[in-house]
């Protein structure tokens, strides 16, 4: 007798349909083609059956009946009608309709569904005067239909309910991951052959136990929809109850003489004991109790079990529904501090909502799948964990050279704050400053022509470098991209961690912040520019123009300034001041003063003189609160105009500039006389780099006569 080959759609989460594909070829699926939502595969009905109670990917097996091109409603109707629904379904039995995608004049799936239930109800009124009644939660057939354009596909969906819903799971936490994406999670990992290999598998937060009971089904070779309370197909009219009872015997035998390798353990840890008392519930409820050992632990006091590498496997909180982003962030990084340093030779998975959590781990990634933990965008990862110590890596070479180079000069000079790195290799075009124990990591912006990914992992090699050449905790390296600014961008604020702390320079204090803004509030380049303004404030009236957090005036004040004048528009930064100034012990008041103010308008407005001007305008801006676009290239001859209005006779103003291919207006040379300074205020850590240029302006001395 002839076997009949049907055909198939096998759903998915979003992204996991590569692996889906590779499950479904060893479960015996034959001409699969991968479609964004799962896979169109071909088998006979105990195939079908099969992928019902073996896929531990799969979301629902629909058994596609018949396609069809349609131009609107009616016409779907029509071609619903005429299907033989009598062969699938008792004239009293129970029905429900699943409706999907746009078309033919129909954009709404309820509108869509009812009318193809209409057709089944009409065509069964008709022949038997009979109708079937609707059941949404338990049908005893669920019809599928979607629509695409004016191609129709209608099918009955095999699985009933979700395959996901494995029955195990009667208690679960906050925002679990579904078992089909655990279960893609372990897939990518490549759990089943490790298993096979004795390795251990460790899943630090454990959470409702969802992960490691998949682990243990398939390390014992458990059907993942053995104990489901029911199917789609059982109360269809084309059941086949021998095959199906042929596959649940097959089965529990392979259960039964499944042997786990005596090395392979599988432990599970949360710091709520709550959780950990979930997990073990939910594993005696899967059967595989005996081989989970679950205990309440923190992430820090981890550390991997006797025996071969194994494999940590993880769904961590992600910030939006567990708590705050920070904690999120702070934890993945105090697990990649763990695992590097007492996991060396492990693989880990993890699923996360962004690319930022991952980069928290401080480690490449190896393999990666943009996927969806129900309607939450997440990426999976795949990590191999290296020893601290990488000595024949170009990164870390590099970088354990600067150190060693800069860290004497470092000591020498007193300097606690320096750049360490700057995008010395072509590979690893990123910035890095370290600030007394911690480290703050500016990538440039790739280009378009580097693929994303390959970008990530970069970016994610230099977080990893970081935190093992300089010793530091993963939760302690702040990354940020710097893209080309426009418009309000270069001010918006990044974050909002609040991560505050003092640093000490030139025997002054400033509150740094590497978390929430693009720059940290102490620019670290212009620390020799600082030092000369302290050494020249003696007496002197000081004028401190786009002020930024005061630094500047700080030295000015602390050197012996008469008086100090701090003009910015920023809010944020004249608070930020304002708190350096009190950590310096600095009274702001009378003879020294924080200005809000448009640069531009008040110096134009501005009728006191002072002893020494120092002006470091922004490159480019256009602030809503400033009256027009301000380019530093196009309007500083205009600015220095205004500022040396306001000089006093044998003053002097300080000029600096980051902007790119900056050259000085040739009238301002023509005019004043101009110091080149730039090498006088690069210090060694910036050497080579040109980050800023800077002059002393000077009213010309009168010729003799």
């Amino acid at each position: 007798m002839a076997v009949t080959i049907h055909r198939y759609f096998v759903s998915c989460p979003r992204g996991v349909a590569p692996l889906l594909q590779q499950e479904l070829e060893a479960l015996g699926g034959r001409g699969i083609a991968i479609e964004p939502s799962g896979c169109r595969v071909r088998g006979p009905l105990g195939f079908g059956y099969r992928m019902c109670l073996w896929s531990r990917l799969a979301s629902r097996v629909v058994l596609l009946l018949e396609d069809a091109v349609v131009e609107d409603g009616d016409a779907l109707y029509d071609f619903v009608r005429g299907m033989p629904w009598e062969d699938h379904l008792d004239p009293s039995g129970s029905l429900a309709v699943s409706f999907s995608g746009e078309g033919a004049g129909i954009h709404h799936s309820q509108f869509g569904a009812q009318r193809v239930k209409d057709a089944v109800v009409d065509r069964f009124r008709e022949r038997s005067g009979n109708r079937p009644n609707v059941d949404k939660v338990q049908p005893d057939l669920r019809i599928t239909a979607y629509l695409r354009g004016r191609g129709c596909s209608v099918g009955i969906d095999l699985s009933g309910d979700g395959l996901h819903r494995r029955g195990y799971r009667t208690r679960q936490g906050v925002a679990p991951i579904k078992e089909n994406l655990a279960a893609a999670l372990l897939a990518l990992a490549g759990w089943e052959e490790r298993a096979r290999q004795g390795a251990p598998l460790l899943d630090p937060m454990v959470g409702s136990g969802t992960v490691a009971i998949e682990a243990a089904m398939i390390a014992a070779d458990r059907a993942p929809g053995r104990h489901r309370a029911w199917f789609g197909f059982e109360y269809w009219r084309g059941h086949e109850r021998a095959v199906w009872s042929e596959l649940l015997a097959e089965a529990d035998a392979r259960a039964k003489a499944a042997v786990v390798h005596p090395q392979t353990v599988i432990l599970g840890f949360d710091r709520a004991e709550a959780a950990v008392e979930v997990a073990r519930q939910n594993a005696e409820q899967a059967g595989v109790a005996d081989l989970c050992r679950f205990a309440c632990a923190r992430v820090e006091d981890l550390r991997p079990p006797l025996g071969p590498p194994g494999l940590l496997v993880t769904n961590p909180p992600y910030g939006e529904r567990l708590g705050d982003k920070t904690e999120a962030r702070a934890t993945l990084a105090a697990l990649g501090s763990v695992l590097r340093g007492s996991f060396a030779g492990w693989s880990a998975a993890i699923v996360a909502t962004d690319d930022g959590l991952l980069h928290a781990l401080g480690m490449p990634w190896k393999d990666a799948l943009e996927v969806a933990n129900g309607p939450t965008p997440a990426r999976m990862a795949r990590f191999e964990v290296a020893t601290s110590e990488r000595v024949d890596h170009p990164l870390w070479n590099r970088l354990r050279k600067n150190h060693k180079h800069l860290r004497k000069w470092a000591s020498r000079e007193n300097v606690t704050c320096y750049r360490v790195y700057d995008a010395d290799l072509p590979d690893y075009n990123a910035a890095i400053d370290l600030y007394e124990g911690r480290a703050h990591v500016q990538e440039y912006e790739a280009p378009d022509t580097i693929e994303p990914e390959l970008a990530a992992r970069r970016l994610a090699e230099v977080t990893s470098a970081v935190s093992d050449v300089f010793t530091i905790p993963a939760e302690h390296v702040f990354l940020k991209t710097r893209r080309r600014q426009r418009g309000s961008a270069q001010y918006q604020r990044m974050g909002s961690d609040g991560q505050f702390f003092v640093i000490e320079e030139g025997g002054h204090k400033f509150w740094v912040n590497l978390a929430d803004y693009l720059d940290t509030g102490l620019f670290l380049d212009h620390r020799k520019m600082r030092g000369l303004v302290g050494e020249t404030s003696k007496g002197a009236r000081v004028l401190n123009l786009f002020c930024y957090t005061g630094s500047v005036s700080v030295y000015a004040a602390k050197g012996g300034a008469a008086s100090t004048t701090s003009v910015d528009l920023s809010n944020t930064y004249l608070d930020w001041a304002a708190r350096n100034f009190a950590l310096n012990e600095i009274r702001e008041g009378q003879e020294h003063r924080i200005v809000r103010a448009d640069c531009l308008a008040w110096l134009e407005a501005e009728r006191a003189t002072y002893d020494l001007i120092v002006l470091d305008p922004p490159t480019f801006s256009n602030s809503k609160a400033m009256a027009n676009t301000w380019d530093v290239r196009r309007d500083h001859a205009w600015l220095i105009g205004l500022a040396m209005a306001r000089l006093r006779p044998g003053g002097a103003l300080l000029f600096s500039t980051n902007a790119n291919r900056f050259r000085l207006d040739a009238s301002v040379e023509q005019r004043w006389a101009c110091e080149p300074l730039t090498r006088k205020t690069t210090s060694q850590d910036f050497a080579g780099k040109n980050p800023h240029q800077s002059w002393r302006v000077r009213e010309r001395a009168p010729q003799g006569g």
